[in-house]
């Protein structure tokens, strides 16, 4: 492999306001001054966008030649002299801050924007409270019939960043600039509103506007008394916000704009707009204890000695196995790593889990469980800044621009600066538009389709193909791998044709994909459809069988994004929440991890796995489980078959549900304890990146709610431990005491077991010890081929989420900004199935399948082919779960957790 030169970094010399400046050459004259504390002011610039120089605000004057230089786009070059604030520079300023006032409302007072206008700011910096001049009126019509976003245009001065931050950042292009002249303005195309746009209401424009043009529409009226850095409590992204608190509520959200973090100027519409939850009146504020069928007002003294009073008395009379706590894919990492200790110190239990069981978590394990414990090679990918400069990205199964819209955001602009992008899914989704080959089932082959057999024949036949061509990585496989002459052999049995016809794929758009990833490294984006498919382990393999083949493991830029669909999914998995791994992912089975943490708890530990979520309802249904303890999760929302699980934990003696909202898991709680939400308390929460990334609270609890890690601390005492109760801070520590790293890298650095390996490519080191060995190829059959179950149910239904909801939507609902679309969830349906079912669009139809019946009405979706329909997750209740049957993941009888076989009735 050709070694790389790395050249060294040329720097030049300037001044700048008689401050002499070193700076690397390409440097623009405003990044030098900024970099050593000069501050120019300016209107249109923001450091994610690239210069534009639209507003004339940054002007610089050459000393020598006397020339005036907007400093934005003008590169720093040797033996400069510059001045920033010279008497011509503050005229010019002056005088284009005046003409923007003459047109601009006088409305300061009543501007949602007030302190935080940068115009605002800027005009009294240069002493300007009237522009002198003639008023140049711009009126424009107030838009604002949507929820999320009032346009006031007759504000804009035309700086051009909402327009630059959609293209560049967003990559949406729902804006550009329309009519010329005084009539210029930012428009959708047609000049449409918003709503009628492909507008995705990320909020990126509101909150890089520099005036009030364009602003949140919210409630609380005015700047915000104060403002926190804080981390987003959705998806797994981990995105930066910034914080508006007024009293004692959160009335602002928005991007913390730190270049560091994994967002910077960007959101999605959750992360901006849906944080409003956290003021909805089913914010649970008081212990509740259920006394003759009814939920009553306790106290936390009572509350808490109810929970161990019964816990103990259920311990003593049943045994530890009776005992399960379901811990949270969203609480912080202090919070899981003490809710897995009380389990396993004082009830003797390994019956933990949590809500990443149906999150993605059991792939997560399966890479890891390739990784060399060694660290020498990671399959995870690390930063998403990698997908932009990826030599090839395969997106298999994943909506991000739904489930993780900031990783959409890097995609679409890695594939506007020409990344290769391969996208393969059952269905077309916004990234089509941007992918270089879409691997979808073809229209003249979905007669074929098998939702089942999809994903496992595309990636075999891309690794046979491959094979047939001899692009593979032969010097990766010899020096890292064993096994690969019988993948080899099971390879080149594989009838291609064969799994065109059952897959629906087209032979031509596989051909063009294969010559794609030839001699690239793969960076593999993977989401929903694997991860809750009922073949995912076997997909799975096949993935990391194309990984090793291709040598995409231990690259930069290439390995392993898993979209992970709650915020700490990683985190709750790392602190131990799981029945089958301690904190720090060490294994129960491994003498050596157990031993480390007796020592450090100084108490013994069952080594058997204890009961994961599916087992747990399960063992509530037969009478084995007789207490759980749920801490932020709602499985009677989450889980399929609402009604079973309803059951399942109808049978319990004794359930505790500690949670920020009213649910319909906490309605049937013999204890309801309020908690807090991720705003109102402490600690760190792990991004799918593996960052670990810490916060403070921004407000108080609302009534007597209370930070989980200090009631789990309230109960550790009761129950005879008070040394379990502390501060975020001292709960690291003691998780330091056997990983220190963790401790290291808590506040904004890569977790230590999502290992820093990816090398450069000239780096690979030649490791012959323990080489990773390639899984046999995976054959599946179709199990209900012929049994007249396609006969009855011959529509194959997928489960999906809009991006304005995630996972259940027991939050997202409770936004009063969401709420406000009335969002129906229409069942999408092809055009050609709509005539062949004798329907019309709008029609009333029964969803029916072997579990459950779903009524909603229909819409056609031209981009949906016969035979396929798609239902929105989170909305009524999230009752498209009930059309799921509640199996266990990834076992031998296991059944698809989003999608099912379907038929369609019309409603009389």
């Amino acid at each position: 492999m050709a070694k790389i030169k790395v050249r060294p970094l040329e720097t030049i010399t300037l001044t700048i306001n008689g401050n002499k400046i070193i700076c690397p050459k390409g440097t623009s004259v405003f990044d030098a001054a900024g970099d050593n504390g000069i501050k120019i002011p300016n209107l249109c610039h923001h450091h994610s966008l690239k210069p534009f120089g639209a507003c004339r605000m940054c002007l610089v004057e050459d000393q020598e030649t006397g020339r005036l230089m907007a400093s934005c786009v003008t590169p720093a070059m040797q033996d400069m002299n510059l001045v920033t604030d010279s008497p011509p520079i503050v005229k010019h300023r002056r005088n284009i801050v005046r003409l923007m006032m003459a047109e601009h409302p006088e409305s300061c007072i009543v501007c949602n924007k007030g302190n935080r206008c940068k115009l605002r700011q800027i005009a009294a910096q240069l002493g300007i409270g009237e522009s002198g001049l003639y008023p140049m009126p711009n009126y424009k019509t107030l838009e604002q019939a949507n929820p999320f976003i009032i346009r006031d245009l007759s504000k804009c001065i035309l700086c051009g960043k909402c327009i630059r931050a959609d293209h560049e950042l967003v990559a949406t292009g729902a804006i550009d600039y329309n009519m010329r002249g005084f009539k210029s303005r930012p428009s959708v195309v047609h000049d449409l509103a918003l709503e009628n746009s492909n507008c995705t209401f990320c909020g990126t424009c509101i909150s890089i506007c520099p005036t009030g043009a364009l602003s949140p529409k919210l409630e609380y009226v005015g700047t915000p008394e104060k403002e926190s850095v804080s981390i987003c409590g959705f998806c797994g992204v981990g995105c930066n916000l910034k914080i508006g608190a007024a009293g004692e509520q959160v009335v602002e959200v928005n991007p913390a704009h730190n270049k560091k973090s994994v967002n910077d100027a960007t959101l999605c519409v959750r992360g901006h707009f849906a944080h409003d939850f956290l003021n909805s009146p089913a914010r649970l504020t008081q212990p509740m204890i259920m006394k003759e069928d009814q939920l009553e007002p306790a106290s936390f003294d009572e509350a808490i000695e109810t929970v161990s009073s019964r816990l103990l008395e259920i311990l003593g009379k049943n045994g530890p196995q009776s005992i399960a706590f379901l811990g949270s894919s969203k609480c912080t990492n202090e919070e899981n790593y003490l809710f897995q200790k009380i389990a396993r110190v004082i009830f003797k239990t390994n019956n933990v889990d949590n809500g990443g069981y149906i999150s993605g978590r059991h792939i997560l394990s399966m890479i890891e469980s390739r990784t060399d414990k060694e660290g020498r090679f990671n399959f995870f990918a690390g930063s998403l800044a990698g997908l932009e400069k990826a030599d090839v990205v395969f997106v298999v199964g994943a909506d991000p621009g739904n489930y993780a819209p900031v990783v959409n955001y890097y995609l679409k602009r890695g594939a506007k600066k020409g990344t290769p992008l391969i996208v393969a899914g059952s269905r077309q989704t916004d990234l089509m538009d941007h992918s270089s080959v879409g691997l979808h089932p073809a229209a003249g082959n979905s007669n074929d389709y098998n939702a089942d057999l999809f994903y496992i024949g595309l990636i075999n036949s891309l690794s046979a193909m491959l094979l047939e061509k001899e692009a593979y990585d032969k010097s990766f496989i010899g020096r890292f791998t064993k096994g690969f002459s019988n993948f080899k052999k099971s390879l080149s049995e594989i009838d291609i044709k064969q799994i065109v016809r059952g897959t629906g794929l087209d032979f031509e758009v596989l051909q063009k994909a294969v010559e794609m990833l030839k001699g690239e490294k793969i960076a593999f984006v993977i989401g929903h459809e694997i991860l809750l498919h009922r073949y995912a382990g076997q997909i799975m393999e096949a993935l990391l069988n194309l990984a090793l083949m291709t040598g995409s493991i231990g690259y930069e830029g290439a390995g392993f994004h898993v979209l992970g669909i709650e915020n700490n999914l990683v985190g709750s998995w790392d602190m131990g929440t799981v029945p089958d791994l301690l904190p720090g992912r060490r294994l129960l089975e491994n003498d050596s991890d157990l031993k480390e943490w007796e020592l450090e708890w100084e108490v013994e530990l069952l080594s058997e796995p204890g009961l994961n979520l599916f087992q747990m309802i399960q063992a509530a249904e037969d009478g084995r489980l007789k207490a759980l303890y749920i801490m932020g999760e709602n499985p009677i929302r989450s889980l399929p078959q609402s009604e079973r699980v309803l059951k399942a934990l109808g049978n319990l003696d004794f359930i505790i549900v500690q949670d920020i909202l009213e649910s319909e898991t906490s309605k049937i709680a013999d204890v309801v304890l309020p908690g807090a939400a991720f705003t109102e308390k402490g600690g760190s929460f792990t991004n799918m990146e593996g960052i670990i990334q810490t916060f403070s609270p921004v407000v108080p609890p609302p009534g007597e709610a209370r930070p989980d890690f200090e009631i789990l601390g309230l109960l550790a005492d009761r129950l005879g431990h008070p040394e379990f109760k502390g501060s975020p801070g001292k709960i690291r520590e003691e998780i330091g005491q056997v990983i220190p790293t963790f401790l290291k890298n808590s506040g904004g650095r890569q977790s230590v077991w999502i290992k820093e390996t990816n090398r450069k490519k000239e780096n690979h080191v030649d490791i012959k010890e323990d080489p990773i060995k390639f899984s046999p190829v995976v054959f599946v059959e179709d199990k209900d081929k012929d049994n007249g179950f396609h006969d009855e149910f011959p529509i194959t239904a997928f489960l999906g989420s809009l991006h304005f909801h995630l996972g259940s939507g027991t939050r997202t609902s409770q936004s009063a900004s969401i709420s406000k679309l009335d969002i129906k969830g229409e069942v999408e349906i092809s055009p050609d199935d709509i005539e062949k079912l004798n329907l019309k669009d709008g029609d009333r139809v029964k969803i029916v399948s072997r579990y459950g019946i779903v009524e909603r009405n229909i819409c056609a979706n031209r981009e949906l082919l016969p035979g396929m329909v798609f239902l929105s997750l989170a909305i009524n209740g999230n009752d498209a779960k009930d059309l799921i049957g509640l199996t266990e993941l990834f076992t031998s009888g296991s059944e698809s957790w989003n999608s099912c076989k379907i038929r369609i009735e019309k409603v009389i």
